[in-house]
């Protein structure tokens, strides 16, 4: 039995490879305003650093069965900012509220998700403590 030899490429070579790498060569080095739309909160943050947005609360829910769903969905997407985000064969839903009209809008998807398990209530994008006890029933005060 011969030994294979180690070397893949021969002494003398007969061509000269291109200084291109398909298909990279073809995509744009900064990213679309559809790119950057879609990035997580938490993604954008490490990128790009604290964006300079005013406060907001997010709700993120999964898909449940039943027929809130259906309403959920509705309310979520008359938010400020919806996002449909699919990690690892689960899709959640990002609905962001900010100041102003969002109080009535924020607390009506929020009697929808209340009893749906996994819901997030996210301060400025961050899960804080007391959340729900603390946080949603000061926006419910801005009611009229």
């Amino acid at each position: 039995m011969s030994k294979p030899s180690e070397r893949v490429l021969p002494e003398h070579p007969t061509h000269q490879p291109l200084e291109r790498f398909w298909p990279y060569a073809d995509l744009t080095e900064q990213p679309t305003e559809e790119e950057l739309a879609a990035l997580h909160p938490e993604l954008r943050r490490a990128l790009f650093g604290t964006a300079a947005i005013p406060f907001s609360i997010t709700l993120v829910f999964p898909r449940f069965e039943g027929e809130g769903f259906s309403r959920a969905l509705e309310l979520a997407r008359a938010s400020a900012e919806f996002q449909e985000v699919t990690n690892e064969g689960q899709t959640r839903y990002r609905a962001r509220f900010f100041p102003g009209e969002a109080p009535l809008k924020l607390r009506d998807l929020y009697e929808v998700l209340a009893p749906v398990p996994d819901t997030d209530v996210l301060i400025d994008d961050r899960p804080l403590p007391f959340a729900r006890e603390l946080w949603l029933p000061l926006v419910w005060c801005l009611i009229k």
